[in-house]
């Protein structure tokens, strides 16, 4: 167990994209291949940007919340996008989530979302000792 535990909370503008939903179909040497929109390719640029820098990465068991507020009631509720983009930012690999919450909402004028992550003392096994 650590001294203390680390929360960073932030907001990153922009409307977030589906990575499941956001994808295109290209050839590659003739085979076909399914990577990441125009978007979505954007928007993981723009979490980057806006994405504080901490003098060490968050370290350990990690929980992840986040309210995102989409443009539209298209939108899928789908966090991937962001913890993909803030890996090797704020930690090291996404494995490290033991807690995932996200909840989604209308914001036609101001697409964000809001996001704390946090480092976690984690009991893998639950209730049992």
């Amino acid at each position: 167990m650590k001294d203390v535990n680390r929360t960073v909370k932030f907001v990153v503008l922009g409307a977030a994209c589906s990575k499941a939903n956001s994808r295109r179909l290209v050839t590659n040497n003739g085979k076909p291949r399914f990577i990441k929109s125009k978007e979505a390719l954007v928007f993981e640029r723009d979490v980057k940007i806006q994405a504080p820098r901490l003098n060490t990465m968050l370290d350990g068991d990690l929980s992840f919340s986040a309210d995102i507020y989409y443009p539209n009631r298209r939108s899928d509720l789908d966090p991937s996008i962001l913890l993909d983009a803030l890996q090797n930012i704020l930690y090291k690999n996404d494995r490290a989530f033991k807690q995932i919450t996200t909840r989604k909402f209308l914001d036609k004028k101001n697409p964000r979302c809001e996001i704390e992550i946090a480092e976690i003392d984690w009991n893998e096994l639950g209730d049992e000792k």
